[in-house]
């Protein structure tokens, strides 16, 4: 059964560990990450951007295949399917069709349209048990075509926002989407362990986990990173290994172009990625 991440990224921000939010694209990414998650004994956040839901035939699709592969792989840690960067429109969408977390992501919009969105938003999700994730200032890189540099958000602002009563909270502080390029900052750790002085136990949530040097995501989950967000490191290892198995002419090989057999290498490699990175962020254990 899916549960909000609320109780999950608590104990994680209690604990100095994060849960990771790996992002799924479709059958494959999704029963490879949950596969994971058990072997490890480790919560989990299946997240989902608003162009994979379109990709995935929409939330009902989703939120069908989800429950149904949580039944059928016999998935007792805890799974939170979340709403990746959702618009307004987007998480009363998932919200009906049975998601167990979203994101609003209100950080293009003045922040007073920011906290009125969002506070209608939180009384939603509590009435109906669920987790809520907010964001001020943008995330660098992209994201469904939505592009950002890298910015630090104001963490006076994120205190208006967190005060709203809201889950957990995504801050900008030069994290990006994506490849990171050679000439890119690092993190801001003094913006971090400023907005966590002012938003107190509230779990934080760093976005553009792929290529964060490890020593670096060690520090922000010591400074109050409870969620890391993971999709272009998997995607990466996905192609990598798929383009391998065709270039060493194995789907000519008896039945190697079957589906089942071209597509395998690559989600060892999703599995592979996924257990680096909860060993990375201590989540190992923790179900």
């Amino acid at each position: 059964m899916l549960v909000s991440a609320k109780d999950m990224l608590n104990k994680a921000k209690a604990g100095k560990y994060a849960v990771g939010q790996f992002n799924i694209n479709n059958l494959e990414w999704t029963k490879a990450i949950l596969q994971t998650a058990q072997e490890l004994n480790s919560p989990v956040i299946l997240g989902v951007s608003e162009g994979a839901g379109k990709y995935m035939c929409g939330y009902k699709t989703v939120v069908g295949m989800v429950n149904g592969m949580l039944e059928e792989l016999n998935i007792t840690v805890p799974v939170a399917l979340h709403l990746d960067h959702g618009s307004y429109e987007g998480a009363k969408k998932c919200i009906e069709a049975g998601f167990s977390s979203v994101m609003f992501d209100g950080s293009h919009y003045p922040i007073e349209e920011n906290i009125a969105k969002t506070k209608e938003l939180v009384e939603t999700c509590n009435e109906l048990g669920l987790s809520l994730e907010a964001e001020v200032g943008a995330i660098g890189g992209e994201e469904d075509g939505v592009v950002g540099s890298g910015e630090v958000a104001d963490p006076k602002e994120c205190k208006m926002i967190a005060d709203l009563g809201v889950t957990m909270l995504a801050a900008g502080i030069g994290n990006i989407h994506g490849k990171y390029p050679a000439n890119w900052a690092g993190l801001s750790f003094d913006t971090l362990a400023e907005i966590q002085e002012l938003t107190g136990t509230m779990p934080l949530v760093l976005h553009g986990g792929t290529g964060i040097p490890a020593d670096m995501i060690k520090k922000a989950i010591s400074l109050g990173v409870s969620k890391i967000n993971v999709n272009t490191e998997c995607q990466l290892a996905f192609a990598e290994a798929t383009r391998k198995y065709i270039e060493a002419g194995k789907d000519l090989e008896g039945k190697g172009f079957d589906p089942r057999k071209l597509l395998a290498d690559g989600t060892a490699a999703i599995k592979a990625t996924v257990k680096e990175k909860m060993e990375l962020f201590g989540s190992v254990g923790k179900a």
